[in-house]
């Protein structure tokens, strides 16, 4: 009977230990392919907003509205993709690293995890906060284009205080601890780990106001480091340590 119970307990675990591997595979491939997606769409973004869209060489606020106006259906979507699906594919990348890189760091990637988290939330709201205050401006300027500038004045900053428009505190720190526990665990490439803590570096910087233009390459930056990272994901869908769970024996 005991010899009995011991082979079931040992199915069992087997049978929980194959279901936790398929739970951590399939999390490791979602936070890969968020990484991807976020490479792609700072891609899609820089052409958009220096070839197409003249929005932010705009400084008079008449002119801003101008532009909102004439390129509304556009930048809602644009909006929508680098800022809103932006913030939750972060998310799902936050989690999947913090699953990933927990074992040997657990203490740095929980603290990696909440600022990941809340720039993930601050840049869907900062999405959220644009295309709904630019859909109020596009609708009230052909009756009254003064007050629709007026309006904007004061929608504007809310949207570029929330995406942290003066400097990339939370991105540059995501990306810096991130990379430092990393290299604590190894697992991912050591010259992937450099390049991150030099990337969080750079977005860190660019928080110093005379260093403010940092921020762009931050983003460059960033689009290197989000496809190597999806890749490294895709290629190696496990995290470093396999995890049991009590009682669990692996095959």
């Amino acid at each position: 009977m005991n010899t009995g119970n011991q082979a079931l307990g040992g199915q069992i675990g087997r049978e929980t230990v194959r279901t936790i591997d398929r739970s951590i595979t399939g999390q490791q491939k979602a936070g890969g392919f968020a990484a991807l997606y976020l490479a792609v769409a700072y891609v899609l973004a820089m052409p958009f907003f220096l070839l197409l869209v003249d929005y932010h060489s705009a400084v008079d606020p008449a002119a801003k509205v101008v532009s909102l106006v004439a390129n509304h259906g556009a930048m809602q979507v644009m909006y929508l993709v680098t800022y809103v699906v932006f913030g939750i594919a972060l998310s799902i990348l936050a989690l999947a690293l913090y699953e990933r890189l927990k074992p040997a760091a657990p203490a740095l990637m929980q603290t990696a995890t909440a600022v990941g988290l809340i720039w993930a939330v601050l840049l869907v709201a900062s999405g959220l906060v644009f295309n709904a205050g630019m859909g109020a401006v596009v609708s009230l300027y052909p009756a009254n284009p003064a007050q629709a500038a007026s309006m904007w004045q004061a929608i504007e900053p809310v949207s570029d205080g929330l995406s942290c428009a003066d400097g990339e505190i939370l991105g540059g720190l995501w990306v810096l601890l991130v990379s430092i526990a990393g290299l604590r665990v190894g697992g991912f490439p050591r010259a992937f780990g450099w390049f991150g803590v030099v990337v969080g570096a750079i977005g860190l910087a660019s928080v110093i106001p005379p260093l403010n233009g940092a921020a762009y390459a931050f983003g460059l930056l960033q689009i290197g480091w989000f496809a190597w990272l999806g890749f490294s994901m895709l290629r190696q869908d496990r995290g470093p340590e396999r995890v049991l769970v009590a009682g669990a024996h692996p095959a």
